[in-house]
Parts: structure tokens; sequence; C-alpha cells
């Protein structure tokens, strides 16, 4: 067996919408580098996104438990709990996929660390409301994309089937937790201002170190990389059909006084998304 789900048990079933799952995921080198298809692009923006989650997810934890001892709503602190939960595994498994990357000889922890300097400088340089704020805002945009994905499958059609259950179970999970950085945000601080602005800025940087991480693994190819290849992964991002179609009004909806992300249901989609993860589990537990 070259990947596998160990089990798939929850351990923390305080907030029962969102429990904590312990995957432990084991990624074997016969995966092939270009496990997206063959597709060098969509292969390694995946990846590139990746390289972001570890940090990423800590300083989610670190900017929501700043405001964890203000918090007197019981049902809000034990959302908190799950939450910093599930992004402590969320973290812990992407570490083990970007250090299968790195044995494909992709600098994923240059870009690891690159991300934790970026962020230690930006937690010294802003306010914890505005970390809190950045947090909501990229968790508006994990959730936009986790909800695309469990809502359209083939998103993930010609990925190696020894890994769609990492991002099959990462979306479901930022679908279930959506709400609890914003409920900690309207709950400790409230700032409509704070909160638009921060994801105004985010958004630019957020598409500017994309892009630029993106661009650091293309380069690490042992094969120049094409403008026909580069061409072909726009389009699976912007064309027709391709991941970003039809997200802008999700996206601009954050903007609303209003806004509240448990406004967009997604219940069904985790239900189908959960229910696909225990086949692939059922089909990877009888292939070891």
């Amino acid at each position: 067996m070259t990947a596998k789900i160990n089990s798939l048990p929850v351990v923390n079933n305080d907030v029962p919408e969102i429990p904590v799952r312990r995957m432990d995921f084991v990624f074997d080198d016969s995966i092939p580098t270009l496990w997206f298809d063959g597709d060098v692009f969509r292969t390694m923006l995946l990846t590139a996104l990746s390289c972001t989650f570890p940090e990423g997810e800590r300083m989610f934890m670190r900017s929501v438990r700043h405001f964890q001892g203000g918090i007197k709503k019981p049902v809000l602190l034990k959302q908190v709990r799950a939450f910093i939960g599930q992004e402590a595994n969320h973290g812990h498994e992407h570490e083990a996929f970007n250090a299968f990357m790195a044995r494909k000889g992709l600098p994923t922890n240059k870009i690891e660390k690159f991300v934790t300097a970026a962020i230690s400088r930006e937690e010294s340089w802003l306010s914890p409301e505005r970390m809190l704020a950045k947090t909501c805002a990229l968790e508006h945009f994990t959730a936009m994309f986790a909800e695309a994905i469990l809502s359209r499958p083939e998103l993930l059609s010609g990925v190696d089937e020894r890994l769609v259950p990492l991002w099959l179970w990462h979306a479901v999970e930022e679908s279930e937790h959506k709400a609890v950085a914003f409920d900690v945000y309207q709950d400790q601080v409230g700032s409509y201002w704070v909160r638009v602005s921060e994801m105004a800025l985010t958004t630019v940087l957020f598409g500017f170190f994309t892009t630029l991480h993106t661009r650091q693994l293309l380069r690490a190819q042992p094969e120049p990389v094409t403008w026909a290849q580069v061409a072909s992964g726009l389009r699976s991002l912007w064309g027709k059909k391709g991941f970003l179609k039809g997200m802008l009004p999700r996206y601009l909806d954050y903007y609303r006084p209003g806004f509240h992300p448990d406004q967009h249901d997604a219940k069904h989609l985790r239900e189908q998304g959960l229910a696909r993860l225990a086949q692939y589990r059922n089909l990877m537990g009888k292939a070891a």
C-alpha cells in the first residue's frame, strides 16, 4: 500500500458540527510528482497552497486564542476549542504532505520558512484585532474553495486517488468551522471597517504570494515549464468550467455589513464529502 488513512475517528465530539478527526495520512514516494493528472501547473499550485498551511493554520489558532479569555458564550468557547483542534490537524497533515513533495526535489521547506517569517513580521506589525480580521478573511477564501470542491467533485478529477482524501477531508473541515473565527471577531471586535479593509488587503497579498510560490515550484521543475502549460493551468482556474468560475459574488458577499458565513448553508455538501471520504477509506483499507 502506498498511501493510507489509518482511521477516521472523532477524537473530540463536544461540538458535533465541528468534530476533530485524526487522520494520520501516509504519503508514499511511489505517488508521482505531478499527481494532478500529470499537470504541472495545477499540481504546483496546490502544493504552493499546502506550503502555506502549516504556519498559516498556527497563525489562525493564535489569532483566535488571543481573544479566547474574553469569550463568555459557552457554545462559542467549545467551537473555538474544536476549531483549534481541526486546524492543528490540518497543519500536521500538510507538513507530512510538504515533506513528501520535498523528497521529490521541490523547495517546499524553503517556502514554509518564508511563510513562517512573513507571518511573524505581520504579527509584529499588526494588532491582534487585525490578525483576527485577517484570519476571518482567509477563512472566507478557504470556505469558498472547500465548498467548490465539495459541490463539484469533478474539480478533483485526475488527482491521484491516494491524495484525494487529503484534499477532501481538508475541504469538509474548512466548511465545518468556517464561522468560528468570524463569530469570535464579531463577539470581541465587531468593527466593520477593520473586517472589510483587512479582506481587501489580504486579497492582494494572498494572490501575490500564491503566484510567487507557485512560480518558485514551477521553476524548480527538471524540465522547463512552457507558456502553453501555464496557459492551460490558468484556463483551469479562470476558464468556462474553471475552479474560480462563479466565485466572485460569493467573495463580494463578505463586504456586506450583515454578512455571516453560515448564510451559505453547506451541510448537505459536507455530508456528501464525508460519504466520499468513507468510500476512499474503505477502498484503501482493502488495498492495504
